[in-house]
């Protein structure tokens, strides 16, 4: 089993500015997020015993929202560098509202992220989120807590459901909620409302 975690709201993600490597700390409402995933987490242990592992990316708003499932479950997080949001390239920094003026192509496109110059392509990150995949445990012995980000989130979900790339850069990327891959079977787990 994995349970993936998308990291709370961060202050790009509030102003709508590219993140991609770059960091921007969580906001009041993220760090509530992060506490509300981490105490769904600790639940949704309590009922699957075993050796539960904790695994981050190392960028900070991820490893920010690690640290409250730490806090929740006792578990001490790893960091695997291969969970790390897609590299935005040129486009880090900058606005979404200036990128479709500038690349209108890339505008409502599930492809945009991988439009950005000197970014990582779908491939790119495909093949880091598969790599990770294939190197757990596996099932049924498999108990891991994912913190990552939206578009590593996505792919990994596609890549454990064997979607093609259109079914899988849609996929929706919420920062208030738990996806429980297991069996073959993907499940979504809303937290509770946050104020």
């Amino acid at each position: 089993m994995i349970l993936l975690l998308r990291h709370g709201e961060t202050f790009w993600n509030r102003e709508r500015r590219i993140q991609g490597h770059t960091e921007s700390a969580l906001t009041p409402q993220g760090e509530r997020q992060a506490a509300a995933m981490a105490r769904l987490v600790a639940d949704l242990i309590k009922v699957e015993p075993g050796d539960w592992t904790l695994i981050t990316s190392p960028i900070g708003r991820a490893r920010q929202t690690a640290d409250f499932v730490a806090d929740a479950t006792g578990l001490e997080p790893d960091v695997d560098h291969r969970l790390s949001e897609i590299c935005c390239g040129e486009w880090e920094g900058q606005l979404w509202a200036d990128i479709s003026r500038r690349y209108p192509d890339a505008a409502g496109t599930g492809d945009q992220f991988f439009l950005a110059p000197g970014g990582e392509t779908y491939d790119d990150v495909m093949g880091r989120a598969s790599d990770w995949l294939g190197s757990l445990p596996p099932e049924p012995g498999r108990r891991v807590i994912a913190v990552s980000h939206g578009v590593w989130g996505r792919l990994l979900r596609g890549a454990y459901a064997e979607l093609d790339r259109p079914a899988t850069v849609v996929l929706p990327t919420p920062q208030d909620a738990i996806y429980r891959l297991q069996n073959g079977q993907i499940d979504r787990f809303d937290c509770a409302p946050v104020e």
